[in-house]
C-alpha cells in the first residue's frame, strides 16, 4: 500500500481544535460519512488517507507502526509503552490539546509539599495506617517511572476508570496522578499541585512512527502535510 496513512482524534474538543489548526495550514480535512465515518481525506492531497482514532488509540497504533502518522498528545505516547518515545518522532507541536500531568494531593496535607516531603509519607504510611498510600491514576507508566524517580516505591496503584479528582474525597485513593488545565477541576475538589509534582508538560503534536519503512511516494506525502505545517 502507497498511500500515506494519517490518524486524526475522532470526537470531541480535540477533534475540533485538529479541524481548525489543520485548516490555517491549508490543509482541509474531509469526512464524507460525518461524525460516525472512521475514514476520510485531506482535499487536494489523493495519496493521502485518514483514519479517526480516538487520541489514546492513535499512540498505540504508531507506536506498533500501523498508521505512518498522526495526532495525539505527548502525554498518551508516554503512557501507551515504556519505550513509546523511543518509537515515534514528536515532528511538530500543534498548540491544542495543552494539559500537564501532574501530582495531586489533599489541601489538608499542609507539610507536603515537594516530592521529598511525599517519598517521606509513603515511607511511614504503612507502619501508621496498616496499608500502602493509594494513588488513583490513568497514568501508570508515567507515574511508575516518576516515583521511581523520587525514591518513592511503598505505594500502590489504584487504576482510575472515572473522575480520578474524587478518588481521594471517595475514599478510593490518597492521592491522584492526571491531568490538569487550568487547575480547576483539582482546586473543586479539595488537591493541590506539589510544588514539583509537574510530571509532563503535554499537547497535542503531528507525531511520525519510527517502525515504519516509507518508501519514496510515502515519503514524499510525508514531507508535504510536514511542510504544510512549516516542519519537515
Amino acid at each position: 500500500m502507497s498511500d500515506l496513512m494519517l490518524a486524526l482524534p475522532s470526537k470531541g474538543r480535540l477533534e475540533a481544535a485538529t479541524r481548525q489548526r489543520f485548516a490555517e495550514a491549508g490543509l482541509i480535512i474531509e469526512r464524507p460519512g460525518g461524525a460516525r465515518s472512521y475514514m476520510g481525506t485531506l482535499a487536494g492531497h489523493p495519496g493521502v488517507t485518514l483514519r479517526f482514532l480516538s487520541a489514546g488509540e492513535i499512540a498505540g497504533e504508531l507506536i506498533r507502526g500501523t498508521i505512518d502518522m498522526g495526532v495525539t498528545g505527548q502525554d498518551l505516547i508516554h503512557e501507551a509503552a515504556i519505550n513509546g518515545p523511543d518509537l515515534v518522532m514528536l515532528a511538530h507541536p500543534l498548540g491544542i490539546g495543552g494539559a500537564d500531568v501532574v501530582v495531586g494531593v489533599p489541601g489538608a496535607w499542609i507539610d507536603v509539599d515537594n516530592m521529598r516531603d511525599l517519598a517521606d509519607v509513603a515511607s511511614d504510611f504503612r507502619h501508621a495506617h496498616g496499608r500502602w498510600l493509594r494513588v488513583a491514576t490513568k497514568y501508570i507508566n508515567l507515574t511508575r517511572r516518576f516515583f521511581a524517580k523520587n525514591g518513592i516505591a511503598e505505594y500502590r496503584i489504584v487504576h482510575s476508570l472515572g473522575a480520578t479528582e474524587a478518588a481521594p474525597a471517595s475514599g478510593a485513593a490518597d492521592l491522584i496522578v492526571d491531568i490538569t488545565s487550568s487547575g480547576a477541576t483539582l482546586k473543586a475538589n479539595g488537591l493541590r499541585v506539589l510544588d514539583d509534582g509537574v510530571i509532563l508538560r503535554s499537547q497535542a503534536h503531528l507525531v511520525v512512527s519510527r517502525v515504519r519503512n516509507f518508501n519514496d511516494r510515502q515519503q514524499g506525502l510525508l514531507e508535504g502535510v510536514l511542510g504544510a505545517f512549516g516542519a519537515s
